[in-house]
């Protein structure tokens, strides 16, 4: 078998025509069947699933197509039937058949698609590596591919900075330094010596130097088996051909033993540890008990068994584990010694107390004098010199006379403590701190150490570097330090859009890789509307082609869209995009996928926003911009008299209008109200029009009562919807008549009465009637008085109040002589008036003249102050005449102005009849 997998005719055999499959995999898939037919007969297994890897070419342009689909079912599992037995572990004991897929599987799988589609790069330079450069591979953690070049400056460099750090900061030789510093992966950071430094050129599996570059064998590879040893130290060798990454476990069938070694079974080698599933059983620590877990890995559990246990002494029993059974009870032994006179000191204990600690020779507490022979129940007595013990600073010694019991605790030795930039005398036990911090540079040769009072021994730099790192996507999370930052250990998967052909590539590089083809269906499912009639297509990166079916949804306007489908565009599976480089950008007339439906064009006809017949024009159906006609509004005013005289303007907003002018109210009608009230009134309604009826009015109107000695006041409304008759009721003030009577002198004794007083003639008051000379007098009714008058002939009305019944009744002799003696009375009484009348006017004549001359003075004015005045009038009328011309004017100017600003409006209007809103 050996001999025919060196031949170098198998190692250069072409690819399967009908897969794109190297031929060193199916080698793998010979030795396979060769390790299953030198070892045990297999077991009857299950079929194991078929491992996520996709059975393309990652590097084919697209001309390698297959044949047909049962080529690609038979060989789709090429790479599962290879890994196979590292996949399968179960056994004949196992309770159900399970498979599993270890890491190291994964990712020798993951480094395998990563070779054989040429997207390996360093993660140093970030330059992708070809398949003729020399390379070296981490062998510890990683297993990272770098230029030999590149890890050799990167490892030279990183020992000097570490030699150097060292020879700082320890006492140590430059030389002895540069001969212990280490370097580390540039990924996983594991720590090599300084003697491993790659210096030559290997292939994966160490063996080959040099390895030559031949396009029928995996780039740095040897083609020959791997050989290493595999793990665990089973005493296997890895039997796949040279590959990367680390070396999966051993597929080779061994008989083990469970865990508790009951059951014994065939198992692969890599998977030889197992559990049958039982009880496990052994004996535990205790030698009593067995363990109850399921057969287990490693070492029994402590005995959980409960019961009733003594301590070390027996002098408590307690219910405790049996793990935790031997436990002491805290208590003092208190059992005699041997001496019999002291009991012992000692806790809870198993075996013999021992002899008395004061029995034979003794010493005093600082042991510079020995006593022999002294009872062990008399106290040493003190030797009386130092003590000169060694105190717990472990510099001084106790300066006491020799005592019993400890030491002090504390040395109170003055003695001087110095550090960086103090020093002074302080007691042994106290330390010496300044405040001063320190500035010097830590390791990194960014930050200061700032501890107070450092010793000079600065502690490395613990702050995170967070520089951002040459993939420019991570920033570095290693402690701050010196120099260049280490790469992105972190890989990027770029696959297909359904996964299924994927490759791992170091952060950074992923821009400049090419993503792999898959010739499976595509399995995004489209999102327009022609999904059901749309053809399959293959797997691609990317966004899925366009369709190219007419749109025809229906807007909501009732119109259907003429364009191409420009429906919803599907997006490629995030897990595995990949960002595509720039492209040109292809503009199209037409709308692109995953963009909604433009505007509708159609054309219809659509009116104004005043809503004028024969005012409409031809739009677009989606520009929902409004316009104004010409006409006046004309609708009715909110108070339903009048009508609007605005231009057109829009009154309404409705919902399904997007760009529409500001809503313009019609105009407020600023008119009085001028319509009849009702009840009519001679009162006008004092609001501006309105609509509906006038409020009612509550103007207050006076009416004077029917004799005229008081006047009511009453609202309009109130008064005005009386009858007649009861209008002349409420006008009545209920009290007599104040009228007086036309034929007398009396008042009407009626009560406040409309008209004329009743029946004036047949007043029956009282009158005084006297004779010529007011001698005599009688009391006559006044109807016999109006009587007398008429008979005298004359009428009553005629005749004065202080005149009325005078002269009815004749005189008599005692009427002349009493008309003599009031005569001469009369005469003395006015010649003293006019004397007394005289005197005053004597008196008074002077003042009165004064005061008139004074007043005349006051009157007369200066020529100053009639100048003056005249200046005043005439400054007065200038200052009017030239308000009246600035006004006159400015006016004209204004109304120039305006009269310019309104053709400037009318032209925009007619140029531009879809703006105005």
């Amino acid at each position: 078998m050996c001999r025919t997998l060196n031949t170098k005719q198998e190692n250069r055999t072409p690819l399967n025509k009908h897969h794109n499959t190297p031929i060193w995999w199916l080698r793998s898939e010979k030795m396979k069947s060769s390790i299953h037919h030198h070892q045990h007969p297999p077991l009857q297994q299950q079929q194991p699933p078929p491992p996520p890897l996709s059975d393309s070419d990652t590097d084919s342009d697209g001309s390698g197509t297959h044949s047909s689909s049962s080529d690609l079912l038979r060989h789709s599992d090429l790479s599962a039937s290879i890994f196979k037995p590292y996949f399968e572990f179960t056994g004949r004991h196992s309770s159900s058949a399970t498979t599993a897929t270890p890491a190291e599987v994964s990712k020798i799988q993951s480094f395998l698609t990563s070779s054989s589609s040429g997207a390996l790069s360093c993660l140093i330079c970030l330059e992708r590596i070809k398949p003729s450069d020399p390379t070296w591979s981490c062998s510890s953690l990683c297993f990272a591919l770098f230029h030999l070049h590149c890890i050799q400056s990167w490892a030279r460099q990183a020992s000097n900075l570490a030699a150097a750090r060292a020879a700082t900061r320890l006492p140590i030789t430059q030389q002895r330094a540069s001969e212990t510093a280490l370097w580390n992966c540039p990924k996983c950071r594991v720590e090599y010596p300084i003697t491993h430094i790659p210096k030559t050129y290997f292939c994966f599996c160490g063996k080959l130097e040099n390895p030559p570059n031949d396009p029928w064998v995996l780039p740095h590879s040897c083609g020959e088996i791997c050989g290493r040893p595999l793990k665990h130290n089973c005493g296997h060798h890895c039997l796949l051909l040279c590959h990367p990454g680390p070396c999966p476990s051993c597929p080779k069938l061994v008989k083990v033993r469970c865990f508790c070694s009951k059951i014994e079974d065939v198992r692969r080698c890599g998977f030889k540890e197992f559990s049958c599933g039982k009880v496990c059983g052994k004996v535990l620590d205790c030698g009593v008990h067995g363990c109850a877990e399921t057969c287990h890995e490693g070492e029994c559990p402590p005995c959980r068994a409960r019961s009733v246990y003594r301590c070390r002494c027996g002098k408590k029993k307690e219910e405790r584990e049996c793990c935790d059974r031997d436990f002491g009870c805290g208590e003092p032994c208190e059992k005699r010694l041997g001496c019999g006179k002291h009991v012992c000191e000692r806790g809870c204990h198993v075996g013999e107390c021992g002899d008395c600690p004061m029995q034979g020779k003794r010493t005093c507490p600082c042991g510079k004098r020995v006593y022999e022979g002294m009872p062990c129940d008399v106290l040493v007595p003190l030797c009386g010199a130092t003590c000169d013990k060694m105190l717990s600073c472990g510099y001084h010694r106790c300066p006491e006379r020799c005592h019993r019991g400890a030491c002090a605790e504390t040395c109170r030795t003055v003695v001087k403590k110095s550090c960086r930039s103090l020093r002074k005398d302080v007691p042994c036990y106290q330390d010496l701190w300044c405040e001063r911090k320190c500035q010097r540079m830590r390791d990194c040769g960014r930050h200061a150490c700032k501890r107070k009072c450092c010793d000079g021994d600065c502690p490395p730099c613990s702050e995170v570097c967070d520089k951002r790192l040459r993939c420019k996507n991570h920033k570095c999370p290693s402690p701050c330090h010196r120099g260049a930052c280490a790469p992105c250990p972190i890989m990027v998967t770029i696959a297909c859009a359904c996964g299924e052909t994927h490759f791992e590539v170091p952060c950074g590089t992923e821009m400049e890789q090419k993503p792999p083809k898959c010739p499976k269906p595509c399995p995004i499912a489209p999102l327009c509307r022609h999904a059901p009639r749309l053809k399959p297509h293959k797997c691609h990166y990317g966004a899925c082609p366009p369709c190219l079916l007419p749109c025809a949804e229906e807007y909501s306007c009732g119109h259907a869209c003429k364009l191409r489908c420009h429906g919803a565009k599907p997006p490629p599976n995030r897990e595995f995009t990949l960002k595509p480089k720039k492209k040109k950008i292809i503009q199209q007339s037409e709308c692109t996928p995953g963009t909604p439906c433009p505007p509708c064009p159609e054309l219809v006809w659509r009116p104004c926003v005043g809503q004028h017949i024969g005012a409409e024009r031809m739009m677009v159906c989606s520009d929902k911009s409004q316009f104004a006609c010409e006409n006046l509004c004309g609708n009715p005013l909110p108070c339903g008299n009048h009508y609007c005289t605005k231009t057109c303007h829009a009154l309404e907003n409705p919902s399904s209008m997007n760009r529409l002018p500001q809503i313009e109210p019609c105009e407020v009608c600023s008119l009085p109200c001028d319509k009849e009230r009702e009840p009519k009134c001679q009162h006008r309604c004092p609001r501006r029009c309105h609509p509906g009826d006038c409020p009612p009015c509550k103007v207050l109107i006076k009416r004077s009562c029917h004799c005229g000695s008081m006047v009511h006041v009453f609202e309009c409304i109130y008064y005005n919807t009386l009858s007649a008759k009861d209008q002349e009721k409420v006008r009545s003030c209920g009290g007599l008549c104040h009228r007086k009577l036309p034929n007398c002198t009396h008042l009407c004794p009626e009560t406040c009465h409309p008209g004329e007083c009743p029946n004036p003639e047949k007043c029956s008051k009282k009158v005084t009637v006297r004779c010529k000379c007011q001698t005599l007098k009688k009391e006559w009714p006044c109807h016999d008085v109006q009587a007398a008058y008429h008979a005298a002939g004359s009428h009553p009305k005629d005749i004065t109040k202080n005149q009325f019944g005078i002269g009815l009744i004749p005189c008599n002799s005692d009427c002349k002589s009493k008309m003599q003696v009031v005569e001469t009375e009369l005469h003395l009484r006015k010649s003293q008036v006019t004397e007394v009348k005289e005197t005053d006017n004597e008196k008074s004549a002077p003042k009165r003249r004064k005061r008139q001359k004074r007043v005349q003075e006051s009157k007369e004015t200066t020529k100053l102050q009639k100048i003056i005045s005249t200046t005043k009038q005439l400054l007065l009328y200038l200052f009017i005449l030239i308000i009246l011309v600035a006004a006159t004017y400015y006016g004209y100017k204004g109304l120039l102005w305006l009269n310019d600003w309104m053709n400037k409006v009318d032209e925009q209007r007619q140029r531009h009849p879809r703006r105005i809103r």
